[in-house]
């Protein structure tokens, strides 16, 4: 009797350690997070006004839509507009063409450099030397996109120091920044001199989690620097690195509106038309705005399916992605 009531103190005993722990009440939440949760309102008034609100002007992309007669006047014209889209448009077929490969290079080329920049800093000695370099490569970040644009084409335009400096000396002139051939070049090239800087700060304070004890292990181990980057440093940052990614997929269809419009002049639209351009030039020059609307609604829902598939991809090589589900 003794032996089964203390056997079934056990089970109790077990039942209660392994057991889930409860859920607290939502007054007991409340309490616990309202200062937080007072703290994160402004920021989710501000995205429910500026991101969530206009989502409801797609409507538009099924209706002919009239600026004078407003969204509940505009007549509906249903499918229309997508028909008119992928009914042969040959400059709609062009900005997705270019779209793909501007999106294809700055995956290629752009996603990498970042990385590469933030092991190359993780490296140094010197701590005050890697805060100045980390200070000049993140100013290219905050300077807008037409004071880029100015810097290039006054570095390597028709008229620009290379050029000027070649004919000086009795070379031969190029003139980068007017050739349709090279454009999506000088775009990417544009976009790494900019952002690389900046995209280096999620994959260093990645880097500072690694644990320097497996360091001392791998080369205890007879490990040399490569193979320590490849056996602990890589798979330190792995996760980040897929959650960039991800994010990146959902955005490839996003190719620097500003930056391309800026430089389109120089090239003309068949090299440089991508569909953040074909949407502003058929909307707000043209006043095609049911047929642009409709470009957007398909580069949104694209972009939303990339991310659903990589980051499932992502959990089936056990990663955690963006979202657990």
């Amino acid at each position: 009797m003794a032996v089964d009531t203390a056997i079934g103190k056990a089970e109790t005993t077990t039942r209660a350690v392994l057991a889930p722990p409860r859920r607290p009440s939502l007054r007991v939440r409340w309490r616990r997070d309202r200062t937080l949760l007072l703290i994160a309102l402004p920021g989710l008034a501000a995205l429910l006004v500026f991101h969530y609100l206009p989502l409801l002007g797609n409507v538009i992309a099924f209706k002919d839509y009239q600026p004078y007669l407003g969204i509940t006047e505009s007549p509906w014209v249903g499918l229309t507009n997508f028909r008119a889209i992928f009914t042969g448009d040959p400059a709609f077929l062009n900005a997705v063409l270019n779209t793909l490969v501007i999106s294809m290079l700055q995956v290629l080329f752009v996603f990498p450099v970042p990385i590469g920049l933030a092991l190359l800093l993780n490296s140094m000695a010197s701590e005050r030397l890697k805060r100045v370099v980390q200070s000049v490569l993140y100013l290219p970040h905050f300077l807008s996109w037409v004071i880029v644009v100015a810097i290039f084409q006054f570095m390597l335009g028709n008229t620009g120091l290379v050029n000027t400096f070649l004919h000086a000396h009795g070379g031969g002139g190029f003139d980068l920044i007017g050739n349709p051939g090279l454009f999506k070049e000088l775009v990417t090239s544009q976009v790494i001199w900019k952002d690389t800087g900046w995209g280096t700060i999620l994959f260093l304070a990645a880097l500072s989690r690694v644990d320097p004890a497996l360091y001392e292990v791998a080369q205890m181990d007879g490990a040399s620097r490569m193979r320590q980057l490849w056996h602990v440093t890589l798979p330190g940052i792995k996760s980040v690195i897929v959650l960039v990614l991800i994010l990146r997929l959902g955005d490839v269809l996003s190719v620097g509106f500003e930056q391309i419009l800026l430089q389109q002049n120089a090239v003309g639209p068949h090299a440089s038309e991508v569909l953040d351009t074909y949407i502003y030039n058929n909307a707000v020059v043209a006043g095609g705005w049911g047929v642009s609307a409709a470009v957007g609604l398909i580069k949104g829902l694209i972009g939303v399916a990339l991310v659903l598939g990589a980051n499932k991809i992502a959990h089936i090589f056990g990663e955690r992605g963006v979202y657990q589900g």
